[in-house]
C-alpha cells in the first residue's frame, strides 16, 4: 500500500489450459448450451473474465470455485447467455396472438376470467411485456375483472433485474412507433422509457432453467398455462434437448392451451406430442386433439398499434427501384471470427441497455480487429440513429454498403436515416430498394443483422412508408 492505492496488479488473462475441456462440459450440463460445443474460442472469452474477475487461475481452481455455491455460477451464466430482444419481436406471431391465440382464449376463459401465461427464456422482459401489453389494449376497461399472471423465466439473474426494472432504450423500441410509445412508456431519462405500472402489474419474473423440466423433480408451479412462448431459446440446446424439453412444455399446457416457438425451431417430429395449427405467417402447437380455436370469441374493443404519420392502411404498393451499379468491392482480410463475435454481442448487449457510449466503444475496439467489417459500420450507423445523429448514422450505412452491397438492413435504415434529415426521395428509395432485395428472398428468411427480422417483415414495413 503507498497513500491509500494498491501496487498489486491484476492478473494477466488467462489462456485455455487443459481443464477447460471440462470446464465446457460442467457449463453445458448445467445450462444445457450445447451452442458453445463447438465455439470454444468463445466460450473461453466469456469464462477468461470471469477467472479475471475472481482471480482464479485455471479453470480447474474455476471448478472448484463454482463447486463452492451459487453466487459464481449466477455470475458465469450472465456472462454467457445471449438477450438480444425487442418489443414485438416477429410481427406476424403477434399478429397471430392478437386475431387468433387470444381471442380464443378468452372465449375458453370467458366465464373464469383467469389467463396464465409463461415467457420461457424471457431475456430483459420485452417479450412478457409485450404480450401484457396486447392483453391489456385488447380487454381496455375489462382487463380489471380478469386475472391475469404473465411469468417470465430466465436463467440469467441480471436479466431478470433489468427486466423488473422494465426500463428500456431505444433499440428495445425499435419496433414500437412513437404514438405508441407514448402510450404505454413513460420517459426516465435520455433516450430511456419506463413501461407503465398499468402493464408492468401483469408480469412477474422469477429464475428458471428449462433443462428443470426435465429434472427428477421439476418445479410444480409450472402447469396449466394458456399460453407459453419459448421463442429463440431452443435453438442453443442440443436437438435431443429440444424434443425433451417441448414434450415437457407441452405438458404443462392447460387445456385449450396455445405454445409459440421461435421461427426457427419448429420440428416436424413435434406432431408426435402436439397439435400444429397453421396461421398466417406463424406456426402454433396445442396439445394432441386440440386442432382450431372456440366456435365464439369474445367481442373486443379493437386494437393494432398505432402507425407512423405516415402510414396510412392501404393496399399494398409495389416497390419498382431503379437499377442501380454495385462498386467494386476490395476483398476483406481474414477476420479472427470468435473475438470479433463476442465483441458484436456486447455491442448489441450494451446499446439494448442504452449504454450507447459503451456499445461504440465496444465497436472502436472490435473495428481495431476487422476495420473492413460492413456488420460494425452497420451498427456505428445504428449507435448514431439512437443518439439521433442521422447525418453521422447515414454516413456509416454508407460504409456498410460499399463493403457489403447486399446487406439489406443496412440498406434500409439508410433509408431511415435519410427520411430523419428530411431527405424524403432519396430515403424512399432506399428503403424501396431494400424491399425489393427482400423479395428476392422466401418471406420466411431472418435477415442478416436483423435481430430477428424476416424478408417478409420487412417488406411490411417499407410499404408503411409508402
Amino acid at each position: 500500500m503507498v497513500g491509500g492505492l494498491s501496487l498489486r496488479r491484476p492478473l494477466p488473462r488467462p489462456l485455455p489450459d487443459a481443464e477447460f475441456p471440462r470446464l465446457k462440459q460442467a457449463i453445458i450440463a448445467r445450462t444445457g448450451h450445447f451452442y458453445y460445443q463447438d465455439k470454444d474460442d468463445l466460450l473461453w472469452d466469456r469464462v477468461a473474465k470471469r477467472l479475471v474477475a475472481t482471480r482464479t487461475a485455471s479453470s480447474g481452481e474455476y471448478l472448484r470455485l463454482l463447486a463452492v455455491g451459487e453466487t459464481e455460477w449466477a455470475a458465469l451464466e450472465a456472462e454467457i447467455t445471449i438477450g438480444e430482444t425487442f418489443f414485438f419481436r416477429y410481427a406476424e406471431q403477434f399478429t397471430a396472438l392478437r386475431e387468433t391465440i387470444l381471442p380464443d382464449l378468452m372465449a375458453r376463459r370467458a366465464e373464469s376470467r383467469r389467463l396464465r401465461i409463461w415467457s420461457a427464456g424471457c431475456a430483459t422482459g420485452a417479450e412478457a411485456y409485450s404480450v401484457a401489453i396486447l392483453l391489456a389494449d385488447m380487454l381496455g376497461d375489462a382487463v380489471a375483472d380478469w386475472r391475469i399472471s404473465i411469468l417470465g423465466t430466465d436463467i440469467n439473474e441480471t436479466f431478470l433485474e433489468a427486466a423488473r426494472q422494465a426500463r428500456f432504450g431505444r433499440w428495445a423500441l425499435r419496433a414500437v412507433s412513437n404514438v405508441d410509445r407514448d402510450r404505454w412508456f413513460v420517459e426516465s431519462g435520455r433516450s430511456t422509457w419506463t413501461l407503465k405500472s398499468a402493464y408492468r402489474g401483469l408480469v412477474r419474473f422469477e429464475r428458471g432453467n428449462l433443462l428443470d423440466l426435465l429434472g427428477p423433480a421439476p418445479p410444480l408451479e409450472l402447469t396449466d398455462f394458456d399460453l407459453i412462448l419459448c421463442r429463440n431459446v431452443l435453438i442453443y440446446f442440443h436437438a435431443d434437448a429440444v424434443t425433451q424439453i417441448v414434450r415437457a412444455l407441452g405438458d404443462r399446457l392447460a387445456e385449450g392451451g396455445w405454445m409459440l416457438l421461435g421461427h426457427a425451431e419448429p420440428n416436424p417430429g413435434f406432431s408426435a406430442f402436439l397439435s400444429t395449427v397453421s396461421l398466417p405467417g406463424a406456426v402454433a402447437y396445442r396439445r394432441l386433439g386440440e386442432d382450431g380455436p372456440a366456435d365464439a370469441a369474445p367481442t373486443l374493443q379493437p386494437w393494432a398499434p398505432s402507425l407512423p404519420p405516415e402510414a396510412p392502411r392501404s393496399a399494398p404498393v409495389a416497390i419498382r427501384p431503379p437499377p442501380q451499379s454495385r462498386p467494386e468491392v476490395k476483398p476483406a482480410q481474414p477476420i479472427p471470427a470468435a473475438p470479433l463475435e463476442a465483441l458484436i454481442e456486447q455491442i448489441r448487449t450494451r446499446a439494448d441497455a442504452g449504454d450507447y457510449a459503451g456499445a461504440e466503444a465496444k465497436r472502436l475496439e472490435a473495428l481495431a480487429i476487422a476495420p473492413e467489417s460492413a456488420v460494425l459500420h452497420f451498427y456505428g450507423g445504428l449507435i448514431d440513429q439512437a443518439r439521433e445523429h442521422p447525418a453521422k448514422a447515414e454516413a456509416s450505412f454508407q460504409k456498410a454498403l460499399y463493403l457489403e452491397p447486399d446487406f439489406i438492413m443496412a440498406r434500409y435504415h439508410l433509408g431511415l436515416a435519410r427520411l430523419a434529415r428530411g431527405h424524403s426521395a432519396s430515403g424512399r428509395k432506399a428503403i424501396a430498394v431494400a424491399a425489393s432485395m427482400a423479395g428476392t428472398l422466401a418471406a420466411d428468411v431472418r435477415l442478416q443483422e436483423g435481430a430477428g427480422l424476416t424478408a417478409g417483415e420487412l417488406r411490411e414495413l417499407a410499404r408503411l412508408h409508402f
